[in-house]
């Protein structure tokens, strides 16, 4: 088998994408630097001698491998990109015209069905799968038709606008579903609104949010500098053949599964959190809940701290500087993420928050990190062609590089001094960002308040130092006259920013800044690789090992298999998200996964993060579970990475204990609650528990990427029956669970019932979560990979 597959992966006629693909690095930049002139450059060269072997490795693949174009790092946030360079909306080969799609490795690159471009995330799984030539599946999804009606009010923004529409869809419940959003409202909001409405798809649980091609999608083109040749050729091809929206004639009825409506002028101005991006607080409410939330018990809307502890103040020395700490005050303040950095109304909106403070005196306290992450290198040239970004600068609001930053959990270290007082005096610090995910233990290890807002609230957030404000009746600071300042004093009319995004946001930008986005920089092209076809693994790389998966595999399917008298590993509540089961932010000193660097000569200064990492498995395998915030009810209340060894009662890391299971030959099983692996489309999430010996996850639902990978990698979904739970049925986890499926593949089929017994007696019916025939059949292999290798095989000889 080992031959064969080298032999395969010699011949690049076979393996050769079957359609053109757009490969962009969409590396995540660590805020090493921050609040720096030359934070930009320091974080990149930072980032090289770091990722060096991860680059060199994708490097070599952008030689080795036809049809696929590189995007070099440090060029942006790959869904921006796409927004506007790579989306084509119709394609042209050679004469054939057909609508673009796109499917991608990150959940967020339903941005781009804000162009018109059908498009949603996979895991890395079933996209490998599909750049070798296997089809995607899907269950015919149910359609939500979305009407919008009205207009904004003045001072809402679009961040406003998708945290309410997050918050209803969440309700609605469209996991699995398409979103298709129309109405008259359409024709108020801009092409960049959309794209921020589509970019949350994942966060209200939709497969996609498409906004149909109308007047404004080919406006949008023209101003990126897509020719007028080729938008021509898209409204002809759409209208002709009638997949073009035209507000101007009459709009007949449509028919939809489910319907709901939204009047833009109910928007308010809104924040999510302090731990899930659907908990949307009203700014006037902000300051009643955050009280709420320290007085309630320990979830999703608490921290419990006791009432004589919450006016705590804690003093420290930040460079010689007295300073103080209390529960709400903001450590970290960003502006970045894909969802926001692509909408110039909001960015230049930030901007002017920042103009009107320098203007009026207000500085941010010197110790919160501050951070600017554009998606591309047009929002700096609007942003420095408008005159505001040196009153960004100004407030600590430096570039720190182009790409991921705060929101996927790259956030850096604080200062020492921060950390401490923080971890010390038990602190809920809190962290402001413009991102699309705020869930426990991602954006930092010490800010337990996470909230999203809109860049200009990032900035006001920023100056008045705390979230245990209200904006409306408090002050966000004192003038250079002695004057309180408010915030509405700081905050732009809708007309202001419109003027600015007028006369800064150019066609030439685009132009200028996507004509050499191939080139790449100077430590990119000075990258050595080598040029053979067939990948030359190091054995000592602790970045790049060569994976496990497909050791001792056989030509022959093993088919499908139950689970016989399996140890439950961990015992979950709802919400757990592919953050808690794959974290990609920093590797704890203590962990597995630092005990594994530390004995290869890492040192801790170099561990850089889990999602740097990703490519070595041994580094993965030991980072599955290991988010600290992670709830595990077989601990009775403690939080953490940890779990019981059942048999003897022990307590263990989560990887030690499934090595210790898999040594003694004995399967593992996860139960869970609602929404098991909601969150990012991270593949890392599914192949971690398969490496860490997990045959099954029983769920009360699970979201469609996750369970998608799930299924990829040969791990049977399950979800209890509708009302029944781990807790109503009686379970702990203590109990061994045994999974009866037959033993021939043409017995099974998509969502048949399957029983599942304990050792306790207790027996229970669950729905076996194999949606489609075509999933039955990568069961039977193993996994997806394994199938679409078998099958290249199959066609080579």
């Amino acid at each position: 088998m080992r031959d064969a597959m080298n032999s395969l992966a010699g011949d690049s006629d076979k393996i050769n994408p079957l359609v053109p693909v757009d490969l962009v690095i969409d590396h995540s930049v660590q805020v090493d630097v921050a609040r720096s002139e030359n934070a930009v450059n320091a974080n990149m060269e930072l980032e090289f001698q770091r990722n060096k072997e991860r680059f060199a490795f994708l490097k070599w693949g952008s030689n080795a491998f036809h049809n696929m174009l590189v995007v070099p790092p440090g060029s942006g946030i790959v869904h921006q990109v796409n927004l506007e360079y790579l989306g084509r909306v119709v394609f042209n080969t050679k004469g054939l015209l057909y609508p673009d799609s796109v499917v991608g490795t990150d959940s967020h690159t339903t941005m781009i069905d804000g162009l018109g471009v059908a498009g949603w995330g996979v895991g890395g799984i079933e996209a490998e799968a599909a750049m070798l030539g296997q089809p995607m599946s899907m269950v015919l999804p149910g359609v939500v038709g979305f009407k919008l009606l009205g207009k904004l009010r003045d001072g809402v923004t679009a961040t406003d606008l998708v945290l309410t529409v997050t918050q209803m869809l969440r309700k609605h419940g469209v996991v699995g579903k398409f979103v298709e959003f129309y109405g008259e409202g359409m024709s108020e909001l801009s092409l960049a609104d959309r794209a921020t409405i589509a970019n949350m798809s994942p966060e209200y649980g939709a497969t996609m949010g498409f906004f149909p091609v109308d007047h404004v999608t080919l406006q949008y083109l023209k101003l990126t500098g897509r020719s007028d040749e080729t938008v021509s050729m898209i409204e002809s091809y759409l209208r002709a053949n009638k997949m073009f929206v035209d507000y101007s004639e009459p709009q007949g009825e449509r028919v939809y599964s489910s319907y709901l409506e939204l009047n833009l002028e109910d928007v308010e101005p809104c924040v999510s959190g302090p731990k899930r991006p659907h908990d949307r607080v009203s700014l006037k409410e902000m300051k009643s809940d955050w009280r709420s939330c320290l007085d309630n018990k320990i979830g999703f809307k608490g921290f419990a701290i006791p009432k004589e502890s919450q006016s705590k103040v804690v003093e420290f020395e930040f460079h010689g500087t007295r300073a103080q700490l209390r529960h709400g005050d903001v450590v970290i303040a960003a502006i970045t993420s894909c969802t926001n950095t692509s909408n110039p109304s909001v960015m230049l909106g930030a901007a002017l928050v920042a103009k009107k403070a320098c203007e009026l005196g207000l500085e941010v306290k010197p110790w919160i990190k501050t951070s600017l992450a554009p998606g591309s290198g047009v929002v700096t040239k609007y942003l420095q062609k408008s005159g505001l970004q040196s009153y960004l600068n100004q407030l600590g609001f430096n570039i720190v590089g182009y790409g991921c930053t705060t929101c996927i959990g790259n956030s850096g270290d604080l200062d020492e001094s921060v950390a401490s007082a923080i971890a010390e005096n038990d602190i809920v610090a809190a962290a402001v960002l413009s991102g699309n995910r705020n869930f426990e233990g991602r954006v930092h290890p010490l800010t337990r308040a996470n909230y999203l807002a809109s860049p200009p609230l990032v900035v006001a957030y920023a100056l008045a130092g705390t979230v245990d404000i209200d904006f409306e009746t408090e002050p966000i600071g004192v003038g250079k006259d002695g004057k309180n300042i408010f915030f509405r004093d700081i905050w732009p009319s809708n007309e202001e920013v419109a003027e600015v995004v007028q006369s800064s946001v150019l066609p030439d930008m685009f132009k200028a800044t996507y004509e050499a986005i191939t080139k790449g920089n100077s430590m990119w092209n000075q990258l050595n690789v080598p040029s053979g076809k067939l990948y030359s693994w190091d054995p000592k790389s602790t970045y790049i090992h060569q994976p496990p998966y497909f050791k001792d595999m056989s030509m022959s399917p093993p088919g499908p298999y139950g689970v016989k008298d399996a140890y439950c590993l961990l015992n979950f509540g709802d919400s757990i998200t592919t953050d808690h089961i794959s974290p990609a932010g920093s590797i704890h000193k203590d962990s597995p996964a630092a005990r594994y660097l530390m004995e290869r000569g890492v040192d801790r200064r170099d561990f850089n993060s889990y999602g740097s990492r990703r490519g070595n498995d041994e580094v993965m395998a030991r980072g599955t579970f290991a988010n600290i915030r992670i709830v595990n009810m077989l601990l009775n209340g403690e939080v953490g990475p940890k779990t019981v060894h059942i048999p003897t009662g022990e307590k263990l890391s989560v990887f030690d204990a499934a090595m210790r299971y898999k040594s003694e030959g004995q399967g593992t099983i996860i139960l869970a609650g609602a929404e098991y692996g909601s969150g990012s489309s991270r593949d890392w999430a599914a192949k971690g528990p398969k490496l860490l010996g997990v045959k099954a996850v029983i769920a009360k639902s699970f979201e469609r990427i996750h369970r998608s990978n799930l299924v990829g990698m040969g791990i049977i979904p399950l979800c209890f029956k509708c009302g029944e739970d781990a807790e109503t049925l009686g379970l702990t986890g203590h109990e061994r669970y045994s999974i009866g499926l037959p033993s021939s593949i043409s017995d099974l089929r998509p969502g048949q019932d399957v029983k599942v017994e304990t050792d306790s007696g207790k027996s229970f019916a669950c729905t076996l979560r194999f949606d489609t025939e075509v999933e039955l059949v990568y069961f039977d292999h193993g996994g997806i990979l394994q199938y679409v290798i078998r099958n290249l095989v199959d066609a080579k000889h």
